[in-house]
C-alpha cells in the first residue's frame, strides 16, 4: 500500500477551514500508531507538470490559477485565499494521485492522504476544490496509454459536479456520484450515473443502494482502473452532511467498492475527500477505518 502524504498538504488554511486541514498531519500519525502504514508506505510528492493538469483542466484556467490572477468572480467560488503556499500545496496534492494510481497498477491500491477536490471544473474552481485531482490523474492514465476504461465512485456526501463536467463527453470515464439531494452543490451536474439520496438516508438504505448498483457499474463500463472518492461526511455527525451513516456503515461502504474492485482485479486509487464532524477523533476514526479495510481485503 502506497500513500500520498506531503506536510504541505496542512498549510496554509483559513481559520474557518483549519480544523478540517488538521486531519491531513494527524491522519498520517494515526495510521502509523495503529501499524496499518509504515513509513515505508508514504511517498512525498513533487509538483505536477502543468501539462498533466492541461489534460483536465483549460490552460487558461491552469495559468490563471498558478499566476495568482484568478477573476475574483472564482476566487469567491473557492472560498481560499491565493496564495503561493496555496498553489504549491495543490501542484503537490495532485501528483501525489498520479503517482498513487501508478503505484495501484502495480500494487491494485493506493492513496492520497488528501485529494478528492471533486467540485474543480474544467475551467474553474469551487467549493475550497482548485484542481481537479483524480479527474487529472484519470486523464494521465488514458492519455499515457496506462488505462482503457477509468470507473470513478465518488461517494462523498456531495456530488461530484466538476468531475461530471470534466468528463461528460468523454466515454473512456464512467462518473458515479452517490450524494446528499439537497446538499451542495444545489445545481447539479450531470454525471454518467447519479444517485440522489433524500436526507437523512441512514446505513440500510445506504448500503442496500450501494451493494445493488456497483455490479452494474462494472458491467455497464467494464473498468481497468477505478478512482474512489471515500469522504467521510455521509456520517451522522457531520455539521455539513444531511446523511445519517454511523461510523461502521461508512466502514461497510468501504468494504464494498473495495471487494468490488479486489474481486475483478481492477486496481484503485482513493483519495479522501471531506469530514466535518465536530469532533476530530471521529474523521480521523473513519477515514483510518477505510485505509484499515483496504488493507484487509488486499491483504496487505
Amino acid at each position: 500500500m502506497k500513500i500520498a502524504y506531503h506536510p504541505i498538504y496542512t498549510h496554509p488554511v483559513p481559520e474557518n477551514h483549519r480544523f478540517p486541514m488538521e486531519k491531513y498531519a494527524l491522519l498520517h500519525e494515526q495510521l502509523l500508531w495503529e501499524g496499518i502504514a509504515t513509513e515505508a508506505d508514504f511517498f512525498a510528492p513533487e509538483k505536477v507538470a502543468l501539462s498533466s493538469l492541461y489534460l483536465a483542466h483549460t490552460p487558461a484556467y491552469v495559468q490563471d490559477f498558478v499566476g495568482q490572477t484568478l477573476e475574483e468572480r472564482t476566487r469567491i467560488r473557492i472560498g481560499f485565499v491565493q496564495s503561493q503556499q496555496l498553489i504549491d500545496r495543490e501542484l503537490t496534492l495532485v501528483q501525489g494521485t498520479i503517482e498513487g494510481a501508478l503505484y495501484a497498477l502495480e500494487g491494485q491500491v493506493a492513496f492520497n492522504i488528501a485529494g478528492g477536490t471533486h467540485h474543480a471544473y474544467s475551467d474553474r474552481g469551487e467549493g475550497f476544490c482548485m484542481l481537479n485531482d483524480q479527474a487529472v490523474a484519470a486523464a494521465y492514465l488514458l492519455d499515457k496509454g496506462k488505462a482503457q476504461r477509468v470507473l470513478i465512485i465518488d461517494l462523498d456526501v456531495h456530488q461530484g459536479n466538476g468531475t461530471a463536467e470534466i468528463f461528460a463527453q468523454k466515454p473512456a470515464v464512467f462518473t458515479f456520484s452517490m450524494h446528499a439531494q439537497g446538499n451542495y452543490p444545489f445545481v447539479k451536474e450531470q454525471s454518467d450515473m447519479d444517485i440522489a439520496l433524500p436526507d437523512g438516508t441512514g446505513d440500510d438504505a445506504y448500503i442496500t443502494q450501494l451493494r445493488e448498483v456497483l455490479p452494474e457499474l462494472f458491467e455497464k463500463h467494464q473498468p481497468d482502473f477505478v478512482f474512489y472518492q471515500s469522504g467521510v461526511d455521509v456520517l451522522e455527525s457531520d455539521k455539513f452532511g444531511k446523511l445519517r451513516l454511523s461510523l461502521e456503515g461508512c466502514a461497510q461502504r468501504d468494504r464494498l467498492v473495495f471487494e468490488a474492485c479486489a474481486q475483478r482485479q481492477i486496481p484503485v486509487q482513493c483519495s479522501m475527500g471531506g469530514g466535518y464532524s465536530p469532533r476530530l477523533s471521529t474523521i480521523l476514526e473513519a477515514h483510518t477505518n477505510t485505509f484499515k479495510i483496504a488493507s484487509e481485503v488486499f491483504g496487505i
